[in-house]
């Protein structure tokens, strides 16, 4: 199985595209639709279905989640409807699509591609990578080894989730200056770093296209910081890679 698809449930875009699993490269262009609002268990099931026959898409299917997924379960939704705690997605998407469907957190998913195929190839010891979007996801990886569901983005900074206050939504949304936007994110990093003391730090999300406006803003941190090479496509390749490690 050298293709398989990866779909990648974001908080305001539901994202998916073929996928060459041993090259990591999409092998069609991606399409896009609206992440419906609320982001109910049927609603977005609805337009993960719709994604999947609009492609005319049959086989394995990966699909990413934006919090915790145990075997398939939903444990937290943070920026999704609540309604989805105790849902078995993996099963819902699998009903839906009338595809066999592997579910994994939204940023482990972009960690393992970009481990495999991006900015983390050959790197050992501790690699943290973050998604900077709607909210923060987390992916720590240990010599190459996932260790899964770690939803860094929800850490306390000034009495607030982290990503409350460092998210590229946050920095939209109060329209802060990329020198503004940059201390926040350089405050979190530095938490992060006191935490974990990472070799290596990515920067993954939407916003990783636009490193070079707040990376070289970045202050104080002993690790490198690097955007995901894979960019925004992460996601839907590790969701992917995902599906066919389980196939």
């Amino acid at each position: 199985m050298t293709q398989v698809l990866g779909i990648d449930i974001g908080g305001t875009g539901i994202k998916g595209a073929p996928v060459d699993v041993a090259k990591g490269v999409l092998t069609a262009e991606r399409v896009k639709l609206a992440t419906p609002h609320p982001a109910t268990p049927d609603a977005v099931s609805g337009v993960v279905s719709e994604l999947v026959k609009g492609l005319g898409w049959t086989g394995a299917i990966g699909v990413t989640f934006p919090g915790v997924v145990a075997a398939g379960e939903i444990r937290t939704a943070a920026n999704l409807d609540h309604d989805w705690i105790g849902v078995n997605a993996q099963e819902l998407f699998a009903r839906t699509t009338g595809q066999p469907v592997t579910v994994i957190n939204d940023a482990d998913a972009a960690g393992i591609a970009e481990i495999r195929f991006g900015a983390g190839v050959g790197h050992r010891g501790t690699v943290l990578m973050l998604t900077l979007g709607t909210g923060i996801g987390s992916a720590l990886f240990i010599d190459g080894t996932l260790v899964p569901n770690t939803e860094f983005g929800h850490i306390e900074i000034r009495g607030k989730d982290a990503e409350k206050r460092a998210s590229e939504l946050v920095r939209e949304e109060h329209d802060l200056s990329w020198g503004k936007w940059a201390g926040r994110v350089d405050e979190y990093l530095l938490h992060m770093e006191a935490l974990l003391s990472p070799d290596l730090i990515i920067i993954g999300g939407g916003i990783s296209k636009k490193s070079g406006k707040f990376l070289p803003l970045l202050t104080g941190l002993r690790a490198p910081v690097v955007p995901a090479a894979t960019l925004n496509d992460a996601g839907i390749v590790g969701a992917a890679m995902a599906a066919q490690a389980h196939a």
